[in-house]
């Protein structure tokens, strides 16, 4: 029997967080290691840049698979690994502690499975509609739509919540607001590429999401389907 002196005050990292974390560490461990010289000898220099054509979701591309009904797995795969490959360390660096910040949070209330399929559909419906909303070249890159996902399913708890209480449930979107403010307000300083079209669009889809991914959801949807 444990004693509770023994028990850590502070709660662990749903495993799936720590995985996606993990997996972002070592991939942006093997690039900056690579671009210093320290591993991989003279030619990872250039892994960054590789990783980038291989693994970047390319807007191009995208629309030479549509134009010719081709998508083949290879450049399908770029829905999803765009998520873990980042322009520079201190891209990745952000974006991976946002993911920690905001995942832990969602995953101790939603499943594993559900947190993981939030993470990485957003990401992949925030790179549809950045091809779709923006007539753009320059490719996507980074962990961002998919933590923006884990910001709406965040936001979801927040305004369910305030909703049970009888409280504004206006107050739980400031978050996302202050964000996309922020990121505005570089784009118009400082200008680059408007990538932040595919977080917010990556936010909708993690807000919706957990409607049905909410423990209970589908049951407390058709509950109040019935009392309508």
């Amino acid at each position: 029997m444990s004693h509770p002196d023994d028990q850590s005050p502070v709660n662990p990292l749903p495993p799936v967080v720590t995985a996606l974390f993990l997996l972002l560490v070592g991939v942006e461990s093997a690039l900056w290691l690579g671009s210093k010289g320290i591993v991989g000898g003279p030619t990872a220099v250039g892994w960054r840049l590789d990783a980038i054509q291989r693994y970047a979701f390319a807007p191009d591309i995208f629309d030479w698979m549509v134009a010719n009904g081709v998508y083949p797995p290879e450049h399908m795969l770029r829905f999803v690994s765009y998520l873990f490959v980042h322009y520079n360390f201190t891209h990745a660096l952000f974006g991976g502690v946002l993911l920690l910040a905001m995942g832990k949070m969602v995953g101790e209330v939603f499943s594993g499975w559900a947190t993981l399929a939030i993470f990485v559909l957003s990401g992949v419906v925030g790179a549809l509609g950045y091809v779709l909303v923006l007539d753009v070249s320059a490719p996507l890159l980074g962990s961002y739509p998919g933590v923006y996902g884990l910001i709406g399913a965040f936001t979801f708890l927040l305004w369910a919540s305030l909703g049970e209480v009888g409280a504004p449930q206006a107050r739980a979107f400031s978050l996302i607001g202050m964000l996309v403010a922020i990121q505005l307000g570089f784009s118009l300083i400082f200008g680059g590429n408007p990538d932040w079209v595919a977080d917010v669009i990556g936010f909708g889809t993690g807000f919706l999401m957990s409607f049905a991914l909410i423990p209970g959801g589908w049951q407390r949807i058709r509950e109040k389907i019935r009392r309508q």
